[in-house]
């Protein structure tokens, strides 16, 4: 190199980077053919750190502060370079930039539906949504295993990677822990939390930290969900008979409510439609109740009808009177029956 050669060419006395761009991770500091000057200052902020990487090999590593460039500050880059004694002079050094802050309300979600073994419904295929948060931990290890020698290195750049992990760890999750869709369903926040800790060792090995996952949903495809509709409904009937018992309790008060406020007319007619429906209700119970009953032959002999106790004969009394009190049974009616069931009495 010339004498004027040596005074065109342009050394580096401050390195920094301000980080002006949202979701930048990595960004190497544009050197040309620029030298870092011997006695440069670096200066490292809050939430970045710093690594020099000299002939293709990561070198020191730099946190948060401000420091002077010399064989003191970077001996491994000494220890490469094979200097010694303090040689002063300036020296070539790609060195990149790292943010170290948080990656916050990342996105993460099924693109298809995941199939599972559920030991309830058998296989079904679920969808589940949240968001995450991670960040830089290990510098060198970034640079290493996942940036490398770009100039920029962005969050885009690795969200996919970071999702289909997510997802992955999920389908293993659910295929081997067993747990049945209503109850992951119903303990999201718990499911969260063991998928972050089932998922810190994958992040790890690529100088990443997860910090946070939340899942926001879990839910299954619309045609399963209204599946899953129809068996809670028919969980939430439970026993037929005592369905239908109680659907009539609540009618009678609402019937002689009717009937008082809209007169005899509306009173009969509310009453038959009670009558039909009590009917519609029992016959359904029964016929539940047979489609359950073990069928009996043919040829054996009908069983005996089941005769009232003394106490069923006196509530049933009991319910005429309160009936005719009502207005719903008429005088005739109430000791008509009346006088057939003192009769079972007797």
């Amino acid at each position: 190199m010339g004498l004027m050669d040596f005074i065109k060419k342009q050394f580096i006395d401050i390195l920094q980077w301000t980080e002006d761009s949202e979701g930048v991770l990595a960004w190497r500091f544009p050197m040309a053919d620029m030298e870092i000057q011997y006695g440069a200052s670096l200066t490292v902020r809050d939430s970045q750190a710093a690594v020099f990487v000299n002939e293709g090999k990561a070198a020191d590593a730099f946190g948060p502060g401000m420091y002077k460039l010399t064989t003191q500050t970077i001996p491994v880059l000494t220890y490469l370079k094979n200097w010694d004694k303090l040689f002063e002079s300036p020296f070539k050094s790609d060195v990149y930039f790292f943010s170290t802050r948080l990656q916050l309300d990342r996105k993460w979600g099924t693109t298809q539906p995941i199939t599972i073994r559920d030991k309830d419904f058998g296989m079904v295929r679920l969808r589940a949504f949240g968001n995450y948060a991670f960040k830089i931990a290990d510098p060198k290890k970034f640079y290493t295993e996942v940036s490398g020698t770009r100039d920029v290195y962005t969050v885009a750049d690795i969200d996919g990677q970071l999702r289909t992990m997510i997802l992955t760890g999920i389908a293993d999750m659910c295929g081997s822990s067993g747990i049945p869709f209503l109850d992951l369903a119903a303990n999201q926040e718990e499911f969260g939390s063991r998928l972050q800790e089932n998922l810190l060792p994958k992040f790890d090995r690529l100088g990443l930290a997860l910090d946070s996952l939340q899942m926001a949903s879990i839910s299954l495809p619309e045609e399963l969900q209204k599946i899953l509709d129809q068996r809670i409904g028919m969980n939430m009937i439970g026993n037929m008979d005592q369905f239908v018992k109680y659907q009539t309790g609540q009618a009678i008060p609402a019937a002689a409510a009717s009937g008082s406020a809209g007169g005899g007319g509306s009173l009969a007619g509310t009453a038959a439609e009670m009558g039909i429906g009590l009917a519609m209700g029992q016959v359904m119970a029964g016929g539940m109740a047979s489609a359950l009953r073990p069928q009996t032959p043919i040829d054996a002999p009908p069983a005996a009808a089941a005769v009232p106790t003394q106490a069923e004969i006196m509530a049933t009394l009991e319910k005429l009177h309160e009936l005719k009190t009502k207005g719903i049974l008429t005088e005739e009616e109430y000791a008509t029956k009346k006088t057939d069931l003192l009769k079972k009495l007797a």
